[in-house]
């Protein structure tokens, strides 16, 4: 329990959409993901995203893989289910605003 009584809950991981958008675009395997590239993918700083890359891979969202000096990102087997269940809550509130009629 943390203090005042909340509990932490998926290891304190907290998802926006941008971060949303990092974990969604590991999903593509036919690229290498570079931190550089999934900050771009994001619309966010190279330093956010190595910051969340990092506390994915705390989780077992994410592995490193190095080559040479580049560092590649890529989901575990773990993180490919966290980002197919992030995939279908994306869907589902996109058909939902879509139903939603305007005023």
């Amino acid at each position: 329990m943390k203090e005042g009584g909340a509990e932490e809950v998926g290891g304190g991981l907290i998802l926006k959409g941008k971060q949303a958008k990092i974990i969604i675009a590991l999903k593509d395997k036919n690229q290498e993901w570079h931190i550089a590239d999934l900050a771009k993918v994001a619309n966010v700083t190279y330093v956010h995203t190595s910051n969340f890359i990092k506390a994915c891979e705390q989780q077992g969202i994410v592995s490193y893989e190095k080559h040479g000096k580049i560092k590649v990102v890529k989901l575990t087997e773990k993180g490919d289910a966290v980002a197919n269940e992030i995939a279908n809550v994306v869907n589902i509130l996109a058909q939902k605003s879509a139903d939603v009629p305007s005023q």
